[in-house]
Parts: C-alpha cells; sequence; structure tokens
C-alpha cells in the first residue's frame, strides 16, 4: 500500500464490514438502497462464485477483466516478489481502482476476521458493521464465540459508529467491551433498533426516530429480513447520505445475491430432476448457517427433502449437519470440484451418517441428482420432492457454473 501511494487513505467514504454470517447480503441490500437513492458504490467481497471479477465492484458495475489484469500487475510489481497472499493483493488491486474511481459510498467485507484482516488498513471508516458471529474458521480465530468476537471487532474505530445485528452473549458482551476501549457508539439490533414481522409481504423497521413499513425481500428466508433490517439501520446511521422511506423500500426489493437459498429454475442439473421437483442452492458452511437454514426448512414439510452437500476440511462439517439431519430423507456426499482441501465424498458420507442421516456417496452432483431422484422413483414412491445442495460457497459456484446459469462465464486466471 506504501509503495501504490497509500490508496486505503483516498477511498471515499467507507461502510466496513465484520462477522460470520450475511455480510454479502447485508452489502448486496445497502448497495441496492444507496444505488436506489442515485448514490454511487464501490463494493468488495469474496469469495467469488463464478467469476474472480465478482469480488470486486466499481461504481456499481463488476470490473473487466483487462482492467482487474491490469491492476494486479501493478500490484505485482510494486511487490517486487516479497511474500503476500492471494487476498492480500486482491485487496491491494481493489484499493487501487476505487481511489481511482469516483463513488459516494465504498461497502467493504473482511476476508477472514477482521483485526488483522488486509480490509482492516482502512484508517477511518465512515461506519463500521457487525453482522451475526458464530463459530468459524476457529483455527484462525479461535476456538470460543468471545474469541472469535474479539477479532471481528478488531475493525472498530474511535469515534466511528457501529452498527450491529444481535449478537449471543459471549460475543456480545466482548463486543461492548472493546466498543467501551476505543470510544466507539454502537446501534444494537433489539435495543436501539429492530424488526417485526407484519405479515408474509412485508416487515416492519422501527428506530428511536422513525417507523419504517418494508416489503419483504427478494431473498429468501427470515434471515434475509433481518440482513435487509441491518442494511437499514446502517442507511439511516451513514453520515452525510439522504436515503429516504422509498429508497430503502426499493434497495430491499431490488437487492439480488445469489446462492443464498436461490432455487435453480432452469439449466443442465435442473433438466436431471423430474419436472414437479425443486432444485435448491445456498452457500451456507457453518453452524450459524445451519440453524438458520433449519428453521428455513421447518416450512418445508409439504415434500421429501433430499440434501447433496459437500465441504472444505476446516470447516465444521457435524455442525453444519446437525440442525438439518432430522428434515432430511436421504443424502448424497460429493466432493467439492478442483478444491484439494475438500473432503472427500467417503469422508463427507461418514460424517454425515455420524449425524443421523441416511447417506450415499456420489461422484458428482450431477451423479447426486441422478441417484436421490432415480432411487426415489424406483422405490415406488411418487409425487414431487425438494433437492437442496449445500456446504460450501466453493460448491455452490461449482454448481452455478454446471448450471449454466446465466451468471456464468470465463474466470479470471491468475498466475
Amino acid at each position: 500500500m506504501d509503495r501504490l501511494g497509500r490508496p486505503q487513505d483516498h477511498l471515499p467514504p467507507v461502510v466496513h464490514v465484520a462477522g460470520t454470517n450475511g455480510k454479502g447480503s447485508l452489502v448486496a441490500f445497502l448497495r441496492a438502497m444507496l444505488e436506489a437513492s442515485g448514490y454511487r458504490a464501490h463494493a468488495y467481497t469474496s469469495p467469488h462464485l463464478v467469476r474472480f471479477t465478482e469480488r470486486i465492484v466499481v461504481g456499481g458495475g463488476e470490473i473487466a477483466d483487462a482492467a482487474l489484469s491490469a491492476l494486479l500487475e501493478e500490484c505485482e510489481a510494486a511487490n517486487a516478489g516479497e511474500p503476500i497472499t492471494l487476498f492480500e493483493i486482491t485487496t491491494v488491486a481493489a484499493f487501487l481502482a476505487f481511489a481511482r474511481s469516483p463513488a459516494d459510498v465504498t461497502l467493504l467485507e473482511t476476508g477472514l476476521g477482521g483485526r488483522l484482516d488486509a480490509t482492516n488498513v482502512v484508517p477511518a471508516p465512515r461506519l463500521t458493521v457487525l453482522t451475526p458471529i458464530s463459530l468459524d474458521h476457529e483455527s484462525y480465530l479461535g476456538d470460543t464465540l468471545a474469541a472469535i468476537a474479539s477479532e471481528k471487532a478488531g475493525i472498530l474505530k474511535h469515534g466511528v459508529a457501529c452498527v450491529t445485528a444481535a449478537q449471543p452473549p459471549d460475543a456480545a458482551a466482548t463486543i461492548s467491551a472493546r466498543a467501551a476501549r476505543v470510544g466507539t457508539r454502537l446501534f444494537i439490533e433489539g435495543v436501539d433498533w429492530r424488526i417485526e414481522q407484519s405479515g408474509a409481504d412485508s416487515f416492519v423497521y422501527s428506530d428511536a426516530d422513525a417507523t419504517i413499513v418494508l416489503p419483504a425481500p427478494t431473498l429468501i428466508g427470515a434471515h434475509q429480513r433481518r440482513n435487509a433490517g441491518l442494511a437499514v439501520a446502517c442507511a439511516r446511521r451513514l453520515p452525510g447520505l439522504s436515503i429516504g422511506a422509498e429508497a430503502l423500500a426499493r434497495g430491499v426489493r431490488r437487492a439480488q445475491w445469489p446462492a443464498r437459498l436461490q432455487r435453480l429454475e432452469a439449466g443442465r442439473l435442473r433438466r436431471i430432476l423430474p419436472d414437479d421437483w425443486e432444485l435448491w442452492l445456498d452457500g451456507g458452511h457453518n453452524p450459524g448457517a445451519a440453524q438458520v437454514l433449519a428453521q428455513h426448512l421447518e416450512g418445508w414439510s409439504d415434500r421429501p427433502l433430499f440434501v447433496i452437500y459437500g465441504m472444505l476440511r476446516s470447516k465444521h462439517a457435524a455442525g453444519f449437519l446437525a440442525p438439518l439431519a432430522r428434515r432430511i430423507t436421504r443424502l448424497a456426499a460429493v466432493a467439492i470440484p478442483g478444491e484439494s482441501a475438500s473432503l472427500t465424498a467417503e469422508e463427507a458420507a461418514e460424517l454425515a451418517i455420524g449425524q443421523g442421516c441416511v447417506a450415499v456417496v456420489a461422484a458428482s452432483v450431477a451423479d447426486a441428482l441422478r441417484t436421490l431422484s432415480v432411487g426415489y422413483l424406483t422405490d415406488g414412491h411418487a409425487g414431487p420432492a425438494r433437492v437442496l445442495i449445500c456446504g460450501s460457497l466453493y460448491l455452490a459456484g461449482a454448481v452455478l457454473s454446471e448450471n449454466n446459469h446465466p451468471a456464468a462465464s470465463a474466470q479470471v486466471i491468475l498466475g
């Protein structure tokens, strides 16, 4: 950063986001709200699903391949062969792109933790945000909620307000202590602001100054109303910007974030299943995400549920499967394509069996779809069923690409 003129000092006003679950959805909602108000936003998120360029949005549009390649070459020259991680050099490239292009806001998602994350070189964000915190990346962040929350809360800065989702008690206490030490004003869900459901098609956001009725998000699941509510709380506390109720509502409706309880209604993989079956995709990969997913599955009792899952070795597979197991009719385990850190299909199946699932091994997602659907029908069953593919954002990206999803295209190849 120093060799490239400290681009972190020249970014448009930064909203810095940390947490375990919901970071990407929060950024998607907030970006949609800003754009609905006529503001121009940069956004940095990770990981990507299909294209590497998804990580860097410059002024509302995904960065072009040629522009990213040129930036990375500039960063490599400045780095002069010294050790650097992929995330670090990508962060430098993103900051260069953002510093050189005008915008009203920069939405910045941490990659891992917060305190030592590469994005935390930003000296004075305009606002910080903490999404729900749960166990994940324990080998890097610690094996307790308090330890993980301490790392996430490392983004808090003196005099910079922090909007936070409601947190488990241990995490909440850690965040409050950090805020007191550094001089941060917290705006806490359930204390300073709250959301309440208002029928199937709307929810209500309220704080000390206003009560706003908002439409249900296009993104599916009760947790997405919480993410949308968190985005509204952020939008209302962004200094210097005016985002009215109508723009907030348009943003809630317009926000898109693939592989978060996304229904695949067409494509190569979808065609494997009978016409009256449903195919769903979710990138959740930790126990907190599984708890949220399990709550949604309670409304899916009208038909059998089949699950295809694969996970990285670094994730807590048993903890992910435990909340879901009782709802699963049968499960097929796969290895994540192209990921050396993936559990093998056999290892994933063994872990699923340990949680009480009826599990089989499949060579691929396509093979799993055929095995589950043909086996169900040849056993004499009839009627529609659902298939949910889950366990990893990397698996979700591979599925979107293989399914020939509209988002799919060639990826940037990093040398």
